[in-house]
């Protein structure tokens, strides 16, 4: 949420952006709870002197102005307090009096803490006073959430660490030779080609000298690039890169490729080339002749290779689930362990280049793999848009299983998909469209009226699991059934539950 207007208060609802808090009796102790929450997660705006009605609606308190006054000057008295609050992030214009008919209300916009500040804790309680926001809640985080957040403060990418229980004999000496033969042909003039294999190692930052030792160890972005799945392991646990290709109903996987199904190296570099070759050979190439050569290499095709490259550059590999990479005949799908380091915002816009591992992306960027300003999904959105398809959409998922997902849809937006998308027009407006389309709700839909008939007091989290959809994709799909009248909310969003009305035009 980037605005509050105060004249439309009446139309928000708490959710994981907004928070309403009476403050009757002054600053209340779960504010700060919500102040950690939104800071670790994706911002938001706490309203102080506001209340949520049964059905789910805001209404103010009667707040006077001096009242507050006085909330707003003992928020910054206690935000300013080192032993309450890890981080101050609000500015003062941030800080808001507003005054309606109803009373005053304090809007207090806390941004998402740069990731330096993360994870913001209160009450000087690093592992008991770290929160994030779920839907419209606050919870504690886990002990593994908060060391995640912990690692990702470091300037430098977690791939530059020294491995020194390793030696470079250790790695995959073939996927060593592809490297070299790639970064030949891309700089056939640089001096690092005569160079042994250790020499070049240490130059491409695959390998370093240890301060322990003094002797030349692989680092994590060169066992990560070059390393065998077994010895990869062996630091990073849950390492696990992902291939699957479901392009007939009828077969389970028409295609997959994973670490460590033993028949090669399993290492990113690897698994990079034979996962692009897979995910562009399924794209439709126009007939295109550059002289008397057809030209094969579509920007489509850079877009994918771009996302993929992305994903491995920005992957925790220390984290669970590992990378998964899906080839349906509808959509790519690209997911990678880790939220993003810049935000979503900022990494749909472009122009800040803070990769997790920035090692990889080094070594990528010699052999000309990836874009190094910031520019890369900026033009993935871009490629997108040129092509008439949907707009790639970039969700991540906070928790036990921290995960970043890119998804790009390859089938045209058709009359039903695109009321789906316009989440910011009426009721009314929504309801003209599908009558005048005068075609059925799509099959997801359906599901997910199916699934609610089931359930009715299911919550969005639930039901985005059960339908097999992001939960924005699902609180659109809700949205839509609800102006089309197949669907009721009753009672508030926090204790009440669903009713599917009438038909469902299936």
């Amino acid at each position: 949420m980037d605005t509050f207007d105060i004249t439309r208060l009446d139309s928000y609802r708490e959710n994981n952006r907004i928070e309403a808090k009476a403050a009757k009796g002054g600053l209340p102790r779960s504010m700060w709870e919500t102040y950690s929450a939104f800071a670790n997660t994706y911002g938001g705006v706490i309203l102080l002197g506001v209340k949520e009605r049964g059905d789910g609606t805001f209404e103010t308190v009667g707040l006077t102005r001096p009242e507050a006054e006085h909330l707003r000057q003992d928020f910054w008295n206690t935000v300013s307090n080192r032993f309450k609050v890890s981080a101050v992030l609000p500015i003062e214009s941030e800080v808001e009096l507003l005054e309606t008919d109803g009373g005053a209300v304090v809007a207090i916009h806390v941004p998402r803490a740069p990731r330096e500040e993360r994870p913001v804790h209160i009450n000087n309680d690093l592992y008991n006073g770290t929160y994030r926001r779920r839907g419209e809640g606050d919870y504690r985080c886990t002990r593994s959430e908060i060391v995640s957040m912990v690692c990702d403060q470091a300037s430098e990418g977690m791939d530059g660490k020294v491995l020194d229980e390793f030696s470079v004999s250790d790695l995959n000496m073939e996927s060593i030779r592809g490297y070299r033969m790639r970064f030949q042909t891309a700089h056939a003039q640089s001096s690092w080609n005569p160079l042994g294999t250790e020499p070049f190692l240490r130059a491409i930052g695959a390998a370093a000298v240890s301060r322990e030792d003094g002797r030349l160890h692989p680092t994590l972005a060169g066992m990560l690039m070059f390393g065998n799945d077994y010895d990869i392991l062996r630091e990073c646990p849950n390492y696990f890169l992902d291939y699957r290709e479901a392009l007939d109903p009828s077969i389970r996987w028409t295609d997959r490729v994973h670490s460590g199904d033993g028949l090669w190296s399993g290492n990113v570099f690897d698994f990079f080339f034979q996962v692009s070759r897979k995910l562009t050979s399924v794209l439709k190439v126009p007939f295109k002749l550059d002289g008397i050569f057809r030209v094969d290499d579509t920007p489509m095709h850079k877009a994918v290779r771009e996302a993929l490259a992305n994903c491995l550059f920005n992957a925790d590999y220390y984290g669970v689930r590992g990378v998964v990479v899906r080839c349906e005949p509808s959509r790519l799908v690209f997911e990678n362990p880790g939220n993003v380091r810049t935000g979503v915002e900022q990494m749909r816009l472009g122009g800040m280049s803070d990769p997790r591992n920035a090692g990889i992306m080094r070594m990528f960027g010699l052999i000309d793999v990836g874009e190094r300003a910031g520019t890369g999904i900026p033009d993935v959105f871009a490629t997108w848009a040129e092509a008439g398809l949907p707009e790639p959409e970039i969700e991540e998922t906070f928790g036990e299983a921290e995960r970043t997902t890119l998804t790009l849809e390859l089938i045209p937006v058709t009359n039903n998909e695109q009321i789906n998308e316009q989440i910011n027009v009426s009721s009314e407006q929504i309801n003209e469209q599908i009558s005048a389309s005068g075609e059925q709700i799509t099959s997801r839909q359906t599901t997910v009226l199916d699934t609610i008939t089931a359930q009715p007091d299911i919550t969005y989290d639930e039901l985005s699991h059960a339908v097999g959809v992001s939960s924005a994709t699902v609180r659109r799909d809700v949205d839509v059934l609800v102006a089309a009248g197949l669907l009721k909310r009753v009672g508030s969003r926090k204790s009440g539950h669903w009713e599917v009305q009438g038909g469902t035009g299936r």
